[in-house]
């Protein structure tokens, strides 16, 4: 059955008809008989939420979770170029099934070049898990969960020899497309960022973040510079969910090669308070460092680990004001929430000056 019947290009695309041919792919006697749309948000991609009611056996999903080209056109200008929703459609379709990590199940994920793409998962909420949100303060213990999950998810492809050869896409012309789109777009993002955030960002902290966008590839080069192993790179309490106690991890469009600390220090400074972080960050960076050492990665010096995670968190700072200065890609509150979050950790951990 051709895969192109599963593209989709708006929310008006998810009749029966379409959801016909995903569910024939599970289970082929199966018929679908409606698609209610429970709920559209637009962001980088377009989220939408659907019920297909079908007379198939209870473990097919009935609540579906679709992920289609972003239907604001700042974001979708920003993801297109880059195609991050067809690395997401990749990852589900070759890496996901090798991941040690609570993911949802993917029902059908399908990219074609200049027909877009599309990614549907069962909705976690059929789980009785429920879906993070961008703003969501973790606790020390939620917090202690998600960096051990991480350490398991980085220690099994740390340095992992055949990585390049085996997804060549994690680091090629789509992924360096990128890059050369955020360092052009570095200085006048950062500028919009920080005008827009207003009295968020202290005065002193201007000249250093605009310094950060103007050398902005010199830095990805040192923040590259190091171990490389899977990372999810936009590792916010809005791409978790949580099934009862089990932490679960979503969206994978910016899943790419790079240095593990990165993820935990993106987490550490979006999804906590400062205060929680400021406490117990040390705590839960010696957690990292012993859960790798437990999986086969030994020899992680703590004092060069809180190098580069300070280092790393110039990054969560910069992802953020991005965001805002692009627009309809997060919610408002919600974004200026982890500035202000983002803010706190690279000016208490004086995080701009490790940088080259």
């Amino acid at each position: 059955m051709a895969k192109t019947h599963i593209l989709a290009r708006s929310p008006s695309h998810l009749t029966p008809a379409w959801a016909q041919h995903i569910v024939s792919q599970q289970q082929a006697d199966v018929q679908v008989s409606s698609v209610q749309i429970l709920g559209v948000e637009v962001g980088t991609t377009t989220r939408v939420r659907i019920a297909v009611e079908h007379n198939g056996e209870e473990n097919l999903a009935r609540q579906w979770f679709v992920k289609l080209p972003s239907l604001a056109w700042r974001a979708r200008l920003i993801t297109a170029l880059p195609r991050l929703l067809h690395t997401e459609v990749r990852f589900y379709n070759e890496i996901a099934r090798h991941i040690p990590l609570n993911l949802p199940a993917c029902l059908a994920a399908h990219s074609r070049f200049g027909q877009g793409s599309t990614l549907v998962l069962a909705n976690v909420s059929e789980l009785s898990s429920t879906a993070g949100r961008p703003d969501d303060a973790l606790s020390f213990l939620q917090a202690s969960q998600v960096i051990t999950e991480l350490a398991r998810f980085h220690a099994r492809f740390w340095q992992h020899p055949q990585l390049d050869s085996s997804y060549p896409w994690l680091a090629g012309p789509v992924r360096r497309l990128e890059d050369a789109l955020g360092t052009a777009l570095a200085v006048p993002l950062m500028k919009r960022g920080l005008h827009l955030a207003e009295k968020l960002i202290p005065a002193e902290l201007h000249a250093p973040a605009l310094r950060y966008a103007k050398q902005r590839r010199k830095i990805m080069a040192f923040l590259n510079d190091a171990p490389k192993t899977l990372t999810h790179h936009d590792c916010h309490a809005g791409n978790l969910f949580w099934q009862e106690n089990k932490v679960g991890f979503l969206d994978w469009q910016l899943v790419r090669l790079g240095e593990g600390v990165s993820d935990v220090a993106y987490f550490l400074a979006t999804a906590l308070m400062p205060e929680t972080r400021r406490q117990h960050e040390q705590n839960l960076l010696k957690l990292y460092a012993n859960t790798l050492g437990e999986h086969g990665v030994p020899g992680i010096s703590s004092e060069n680990l809180m190098l580069r995670y300070r280092a790393h968190c110039c990054y969560a700072f910069e992802a953020m004001l991005i965001t805002l200065a692009v627009g309809g890609m997060m919610n408002l509150d919600s974004n200026l929430e982890l500035i202000r979050r983002s803010t706190a950790a690279v000016t208490e951990l004086d995080a701009f000056s490790v940088l080259p």
